[in-house]
């Protein structure tokens, strides 16, 4: 029987939860055959080492610094991933496909959490991780959408997306007081960048989704529960998106609450 392999690669991937999350979808579905290891792979060598694997191997999941870099060593990307430039998930095979299922991970999550109807929405941070929150949510035309950035140079990628979906986008850096409440509140900066803010921001926010997950609680979490607000946490998104890699990695489906309480677990035992 040949081995079936995956892979996260990213640079550092010692801090990834993917694989605990993977391992755990496989023995759920009774997947002996496959497997699911962490690679340090760098920009400069991706490109050699995706061209370096043999038959065995079904897919990648791709963190930072790669999410862009991957797009163009794809066939084929898939509608979010093409939309946005960025991918987290290569199929390999006779053609490699590229995916972003951090697109219907965010959706999904939302969701779970009872948060919909959303139609302003204040985003910290501007990078690919915010593209794709923001293109999942900003479905229609005028929505209102605030980046909070150091640099707004660095959320232009960003600011085009939701430009592209019809939203009218602002932008204010971090200093500036904030002037009215937003549906949602979406977090994409590390937890340290809120700390003193994070009461502050949560109360002029009806909803809160911090992708940060380590260290746990976050400010905003414990922000949003003291306040009663609805959270949705990066383990939520992690558990999501990696829920949709195993589909279209092994083409079975997969509860994503398998996957959030290995990845509890895994932060647990770390």
């Amino acid at each position: 029987m040949l081995m079936k392999r995956c892979a996260v690669v990213g640079s550092p991937i010692n801090h990834s939860l993917s694989p605990a999350m993977h391992r755990a979808a496989y023995v759920a579905l009774g997947l002996d055959d496959w497997s699911y290891e962490a690679i340090d792979v760098d920009v400069d060598g991706l490109k050699g080492f995706i061209e370096g694997l043999d038959e065995s191997w079904a897919g990648l999941s791709l963190t930072m610094p790669l999410k862009r870099a991957v797009m163009a060593l794809a066939d084929e990307a898939g509608d979010d991933a093409k939309a946005l430039g960025v991918a987290n998930t290569l199929t390999l095979g006779q053609r490699r496909l590229a995916a972003n299922t951090d697109c219907p991970g965010a959706a999904a999550a939302l969701v779970e959490r009872g948060i919909g109807d959303v139609s302003t929405m204040r985003i910290l941070g501007g990078g690919a991780t915010a593209s794709s929150v923001l293109h999942a949510v900003a479905q229609r035309p005028g929505m209102h959408i605030e980046f909070v950035v150091r640099d707004e140079q660095r959320a232009t990628d960003s600011i085009d997306v939701a430009q592209r979906a019809g939203a009218i986008v602002t932008v204010r850096p971090f200093d500036a007081p904030l002037l009215d409440v937003v549906d949602l509140l979406v977090s994409t900066v590390p937890a340290k960048s809120v700390q003193k803010q994070s009461h502050e921001l949560v109360d002029a926010a009806r909803a809160v989704f911090d992708v940060v997950y380590n260290p746990w609680p976050t400010s905003l979490a414990t922000a949003a529960q003291d306040h009663g607000k609805p959270f949705v946490s990066g383990i939520d998104l992690l558990a999501h998106q990696a829920a949709e890699q195993v589909h279209i990695f092994t083409g079975r489906r997969v509860d994503p609450q398998v996957l959030r309480e290995a990845a509890l677990a895994e932060l647990e035992r770390r």
